[in-house]
């Protein structure tokens, strides 16, 4: 236990010392723990980014690792800090629905509101509790500490569902960009279990409309395009993805997140 694996996903971005203070504070109260940055680049104050991010990484981690997870635009108000526990994972968090997917994907579930404030830092800023709670309570539950010290378990925690695809007809559906990652990739909200023609190997006749374009293609790998090229993929992340080989399809397509995504069939 006392060098339990524990991961960092904030918004704090790399340019700050926030991070790194949050790593001192762990180290401080464990020196044996192990950190991982899941990722520190979240999109500033976006809880919905924040969920597709810890979501999506923390099922590769092994049982019992402990996600610290930091999107907190709330900080300093009456929201409440939160210890979960699922089948596998332990997550401290905001109670502002950033762990609403790693919820929907779980199977047994507990969720504390941390009171316990004898383990914070004190003072405690109003405006890093990053610092002074969340990172304070990872020290002490890597080092072993129970989680049933931290607080009573609570229902009314605050979760969201993630916007699904709607059909606007029989051949038409109507979805969103959930997301644009780094390379420029529009990833939509639209799933093999949404559409599933979509992603048969030999697809019918189809369109996605989304920003300035139509794409009437699909591959199943980003060289199959031509450099360029706008195709539909089935990403990483279990949702079409809008795509350019070698190129950002967001720019091509005029389109970002938040972008209406429309799939008309035949």
């Amino acid at each position: 236990m006392p060098n339990r694996l524990v991961t960092l996903t904030t918004d704090f971005g790399l340019n700050d010392h926030f991070v790194g203070t949050m790593r001192g504070v762990i180290f401080n109260i464990n020196p044996q723990a192990q950190i991982v940055d899941i990722c520190n680049a979240v999109n500033s104050f976006d809880v919905l980014d924040g969920a597709l991010t810890i979501a999506q990484a923390a099922s590769y981690f092994p049982s019992d690792t402990l996600h610290v997870v930091i999107v907190d635009p709330g900080v300093g108000s009456q929201r409440r800090p939160i210890l979960v526990t699922n089948e596998k994972h332990t997550f401290l968090a905001p109670d502002n629905g950033v762990l609403s997917l790693v919820y929907e994907r779980s199977e047994r579930l507990s969720v504390r509101h941390v009171t316990a404030e004898h383990y914070f830092l004190q003072p405690v800023s109003q405006t890093f509790h990053g610092r002074d709670v969340f990172a304070a309570c990872a020290g002490w539950l890597s080092k072993g500490v129970e989680v049933s010290k931290f607080g009573e378990e609570i229902a009314d925690y605050i979760r969201f569902a993630a916007p699904k695809p709607k059909p606007i007809d029989e051949k038409s559906f109507k979805g969103v960009v959930l997301k644009t990652d780094k390379f420029g990739n529009l990833i939509t909200n639209i799933t093999q279990k949404d559409i599933p023609q979509l992603f048969e190997a030999t697809p019918p006749v189809f369109k996605l409309v989304v920003g300035k374009v139509e794409v009437t293609k699909m591959k199943n790998a980003y060289a199959q395009a031509t450099p360029g090229e706008l195709f539909g993929i089935l990403g990483s992340m279990g949702y079409l993805e809008i795509s350019a080989n070698r190129a950002a399809a967001n720019r091509l397509a005029g389109a970002d997140r938040g972008s209406d995504v429309t799939v008309v069939l035949g």
